[in-house]
């Protein structure tokens, strides 16, 4: 099936009468049914689960967490803090279990490294090439220049900052409709 499209097998599994033909496209974990994904991580790590602290760029302490792996950068909601402005996760640092948080306005980035990068045409680019990237699934492309730093290595330099660049997350680079590579964002 993996020549089809989602909606051609949509439309196979309705007329076989399946009841997931119109189920609602999942962006969870399907293994986790409760949707409760740090729970789940949080049991998994069972004593591995660090508690730390939510500071500010300043180092300011905000509030306490109850393990990392309950955030993700660009998260506004859930944070736990009552400061009567809208704070985002900037930073997760595994160091020492810290949360840093900011406005908004210092969650863009410009640039990040990327790791594990594949070519899609197994070449390596010789220097700088004009890109569109995407940094996440639902993420707008963004006009950008890409160069390979090192064997599976790359910097991308965005035109304009991108909102929550997530180190872990992948990026992918484009030229129109084609994927020329992609890799894993290191920072």
């Amino acid at each position: 099936m993996g020549h089809l499209t989602k909606t051609d097998v949509r439309k196979h599994a309705e007329d076989l009468g399946l009841k997931v033909a119109s189920k609602p496209d999942s962006h969870e974990i399907c293994f986790v049914p409760d949707g409760q994904t740090a729970d789940f991580v949080g049991r998994k790590l069972g004593s591995g689960v660090r508690d730390g602290a939510i500071v500010d760029t300043g180092g300011k302490v905000l509030g306490k967490h109850a393990g990392l792996h309950r955030f993700t950068v660009g998260q506004r909601k859930g944070l736990g803090l009552s400061t009567g402005v809208p704070l985002y996760v900037l930073r997760l640092n595994p160091s020492d279990a810290t949360v840093v948080v900011g406005s908004r306005d210092e969650l863009g980035s410009r640039e990040l490294t990327a790791s594990s990068v594949n070519w899609i045409s197994g070449i390596t680019p010789g220097g700088p090439q004009r890109v569109t990237a995407r940094i996440r699934h639902h993420h707008q492309d963004a006009a950008a220049t890409v160069t390979a730093t090192a064997a599976g290595q790359a910097h991308i330099v965005f035109d304009d900052p991108q909102i929550a660049v997530s180190p872990g997350q992948a990026v992918v680079f484009y030229e129109g409709e084609d994927v020329l590579g992609g890799g894993w964002i290191d920072n």
